[in-house]
């Protein structure tokens, strides 16, 4: 049988989604189980939401600055280290918290975003090194099929220790599960020195530029920004989805999160795929992924019918997978090497404000008329494709380095 043999870089984008996988399954596995957790530990629902918007914001907007700094750096290793410690370190954390112990527990939450933030601009840009040679949106997508793997493993996880220790008292099970999300956790930084030590320097994938280009918002990434700022805002959040879901649907509660692992593997699927189409048509792939996810609003919230809850959380799923893939793809395309962390901490720094502004205006508008928001986040959604299409152009293509790491 003859042996496949795969290129360094392709070994690498590899090994790093493996890595990206562990880190889902920890922090994934998390969020299933935090908000009921940071309730049995006194926090009221307004302190929760609170608390998680605003690690969202932390978390999101932090990226720009450390993005810069990654750039003026170019410590691309220590920068991805140093959030993945913090991102893995606060979640096993959580099982230490005493009882009424949610100040504590909020505040891990926040230095777990602060980690996420931290290592995000780094991390995606030493991706995109690796991406130039291999296609940069088949490379974001394998590495998106990988996390969402551990997201869908994180959750089951949970589900099966929750299922064999039923007779524990609520407290003691939910810090159980925090602690046993400390094995994954540990194999994820095991995975990422290893990486580390396999390929010291990854920068060395992609050809250094003749000359250099600083860093400037050029007409084509600021319409890009515009149009996935409009996707964000428009998206609405799955815990929104879920909530309605327990209100309009008579599914027991344990069916809910199998719900959500059903739109994880339709997100690897998505990401995967578009990131291929990507490769291929470029922006008509994004334009194609928005017109197939945009409705998800309409067939989750304006119908009482199953099949089109299905069929809405499919959507979804295509929605959440093009996030992952094609919008971080695209900004390897458009942004030179040298200044490409600061790009990517833009990005994530405008989709994480607009999401964070769009979930907080149509959950008030779900309150007020759920089809004003169904119209809301189908329009904004729709109105990123006459973005993204001005912002495509010609793109210039990586040729392969001719050293490797």
């Amino acid at each position: 049988m003859k042996r496949i043999k795969l290129s360094p870089a392709m070994s690498f984008i590899i090994l790093f989604g493996i890595v990206s996988l562990f880190s889902d399954m920890t922090h994934e596995g998390a969020s299933s189980i935090r908000g009921a957790y940071l309730s049995l530990l006194g926090a009221s629902a307004g302190t929760i939401g609170f608390v998680s918007g605003l690690g969202e914001m932390i978390g999101y907007s932090m990226r720009y600055v450390f993005g810069r700094i990654t750039d003026r750096t170019k410590q691309y290793w220590p920068m991805t280290i140093l959030g993945y410690v913090l991102d893995i370190a606060a979640v096993p954390a959580l099982a230490l918290v005493g009882k009424n112990g949610w100040v504590a527990a909020c505040l891990l939450l926040l230095i777990q975003r602060i980690g996420k933030a931290i290592k995000k601009p780094a991390k995606d840009t030493i991706m995109s090194f690796a991406a130039s040679q291999e296609g940069v949106g088949k490379s974001f997508g394998i590495q998106e099929v990988l996390d969402q793997i551990g997201a869908f493993l994180g959750p089951v996880l949970l589900y099966l220790v929750m299922l064999f220790r039923q007779e524990e008292s609520s407290f003691k099970l939910y810090a159980f599960c925090f602690a046993v999300l400390a094995v994954p956790g540990a194999v994820t930084l095991i995975l990422l020195f290893v990486t580390r030590m396999r390929f010291p320097q990854p920068e060395r994938f992609e050809p250094e530029p003749k000359e250099y280009v600083p860093f400037s918002m050029k007409k084509p990434f600021i319409l890009y920004i515009a149009g996935i700022s409009l996707f964000a805002f428009g998206f609405i959040d799955y815990s929104l989805v879920v909530m309605h879901i327990s209100r309009a649907f008579p599914f027991q509660a344990e069916t809910l999160p199998l719900l959500y692992a059903g739109a994880m593997i339709v997100d690897a699927v998505a990401a995967l795929v578009f990131g291929l189409l990507y490769d291929r048509k470029g922006t008509r792939a994004l334009i194609l992924s928005t017109l197939l996810s945009a409705p998800f609003a309409i067939f989750i919230f304006s119908f009482r019918s199953v099949p089109c809850l299905l069929a809405g959380i499919v959507m979804w799923g295509i929605g959440m997978g093009a996030q992952e893939s094609i919008l971080k793809a695209a900004v390897a395309n458009i942004i030179p090497k040298q200044s490409r962390a600061t790009g990517y901490g833009i990005f994530e720094c405008a989709f994480g404000i607009f999401w964070f502004f769009g979930s907080w205006i149509l959950g008030v508008l779900y309150d007020c008329s759920i089809s004003a928001m169904v119209a809301l986040s189908v329009a904004a959604q729709l109105a990123a494709i006459p973005l993204y299409f001005a912002s495509s152009g010609p793109t210039s293509k990586a040729k392969p380095a001719k050293t490797k790491p």
